[in-house]
């Protein structure tokens, strides 16, 4: 695991202490019907890489179909800041671009996973 790597929101309401799998290797983007409209890369923490340093008040859950995922998103300025994932939720996504200091534009071609696809869908297609 790499060193600890703190993450805020836009408007610093929100801060994270990050505990990465891998560093920044496992940077990945996702094309499910959400991931595609959020937009962001996320890299991987294991479930007890992530601690809530400030703001656990401010942080809003969303979740659908198969309520596998949890995405969190800061209440007061609408930045996502991690999910726990439904392709193996032993594992937070953490938003690469809300890591301090790091520029996701640095690390392009990001890789793309399938998440239309996904095995856990209730129903086909997109998802």
């Amino acid at each position: 695991m790499s060193d600890p790597q703190k993450l805020t929101c836009h408007c610093g309401a929100v801060e994270l202490e990050v505990q990465l799998s891998d560093g920044l290797a496992t940077a990945r983007r996702c094309d499910c019907s959400f991931c595609r409209r959020r937009g962001a890369a996320a890299v991987t923490a294991p479930l007890d890489g992530v601690r809530i340093v400030k703001g656990a008040d401010k942080l809003s859950l969303y979740q659908w179909n198969t309520m596998t995922a949890k995405h969190y998103f800061c209440s007061v300025c609408g930045i996502y800041t991690h999910h726990k994932r439904r392709s193996n939720p032993n594992e937070y996504g953490v938003n690469l671009g809300a890591l301090n200091g790091v520029n996701p534009r640095d690390l392009e071609p990001i890789p793309w996973t399938d998440g239309i696809n996904h095995p856990s869908d209730k129903t086909s297609g997109d998802q």
